[in-house]
């Protein structure tokens, strides 16, 4: 066994109804003034004013920063950091999906460590120490609670990602009941985009791809593929939804140590030129991705296929791979996830571009199990029209 190194959060609060304990965690972690991200979507929802009220009955002052938008760009870090330092806060309380929570993170690092985003941009570049963090999922998915990771949309349509262990936040409050309310397609897309994290770090090419990260995303996988429908369909099942939940931070601890790699570096530019949700971007190009790695990994798509289609165990091993590929696009399908690229408004002449803009995505293509150069990421683009 070749040496590793596993890092996750320094904690996880896993339970039905923990944000309830919100201000004990609060006052032990942060102390009393709180800088709360989150988007305005939540706040209509009504999940924001009760973390408010809960905070305020105990003495902490909060700030809310509800300005989160989809694919943040950067405009949006660097107002959070102004208001962060205008506000004088002690700590960062992430509360939303993925976007608010790598929001959140940045906004602990720059203000805690004073440096400047754009210096940070890239693998182990941040130097600062952040303030206290506590981060709160409401969509299983992005697994961004236990990730040294946070995704910024930088110029017009490129992402850019800051790698660095001090993102990691000091508490991860998993709380089922905030994810009852998710849409079905925000639950399906969401789900997708975990069974990506564990599709991906389990057959990650990256020296540090290690036997903890491959235990977590088999089990992450287990979880996602016996409830993923469930959640869709019957969308108050809490069982469905915390096992989603559970499913989503496990394949996320396996991703953010065993990184992702060709599946998400072609679908950054989907998602930042034509404005795709992350997992309906994640899941258009996923079987077209899996296909292209078949001739690399085929023994280890065949592990994990049986672990969402259990049926598929009877499949000889040499078939088993190419019909996990032909089944996920069949479960996009069935949860009502859009399947060809052409539904979301790109057509022929988009694939180029994109296919460019997938090549500057180095730091995720480098952990593919099979090289891709231009003219395959081309390739598999068309094969998603």
């Amino acid at each position: 066994m070749t040496g590793f190194v596993f890092n996750t959060s320094a904690s996880v609060v896993c339970e039905p109804g923990a944000v309830q304990r919100l201000h004990e965690l609060t006052l032990e972690t942060i102390g009393e003034r709180v800088f709360l991200v989150s988007d305005k979507g939540l706040v209509n929802a009504g999940l924001v004013a009760p973390v408010v009220e809960q905070l305020e009955a105990v003495g902490v002052h909060v700030t809310v920063f509800d300005d989160v938008v989809a694919d943040p760009p950067e405009s949006v870090v660097l107002q959070g950091v102004k208001r962060a330092r205008a506000a004088k806060v002690d700590g960062v309380i992430g509360l939303g999906g993925g976007s608010s929570l790598d929001v959140a993170k940045l906004v602990a690092l720059l203000v805690g460590g004073g440096e400047r985003l754009s210096d940070i941009y890239g693998v182990g570049m941040a130097k600062g120490k952040r303030l206290p963090l506590i981060l709160i999922p409401t969509t299983a998915g992005t697994g961004s609670e236990v990730t040294p990771i946070s995704i910024i949309t930088t110029g017009e349509a490129e992402k850019k990602g800051v790698v660095a262990p001090q993102l990691l936040p000091d508490v991860a409050v998993l709380d089922a009941d905030l994810t009852l309310g998710l849409p079905p397609h925000v639950t399906a897309a969401t789900g997708i985009d975990a069974m990506v994290h564990a599709i991906e770090a389990y057959t990650s090419t990256s020296a540090n791809n290690n036997p903890i990260s491959r235990m977590l995303a088999k089990e992450a996988l287990r979880l996602l593929g016996a409830n993923i429908e469930k959640a869709v369909n019957t969308p108050h099942d809490k069982e469905a939804r915390s096992n989603m939940l559970l499913g989503s931070m496990l394949a996320g601890q396996a991703f953010a140590n065993s990184p992702v790699a060709a599946v998400h570096a072609l679908a950054y530019p989907v998602g930042g030129i034509f404005h795709v949700a992350h997992g309906v971007s994640n899941a258009l190009v996923l079987p077209h991705v899996m296909r292209f790695n078949l001739p690399a990994c085929a023994t280890a798509y065949a592990e994990l296929a049986p672990l969402v289609f259990p049926e598929l165990s009877q499949v000889p091993e040499d078939r088993r791979g190419g019909m996990f590929a032909d089944r996920l696009a069949e479960l996009a399908k069935v949860l009502g996830i859009e399947t060809t690229l052409r539904e979301v408004g790109i057509e022929e002449q988009d694939v180029a571009k994109l296919a460019s803009e997938a090549m500057k995505q180095t730091r995720l293509l480098v952990n593919n199990p099979r090289e891709v150069d231009e003219s395959s990421a081309i390739q598999i683009y068309q094969q998603a029209l």
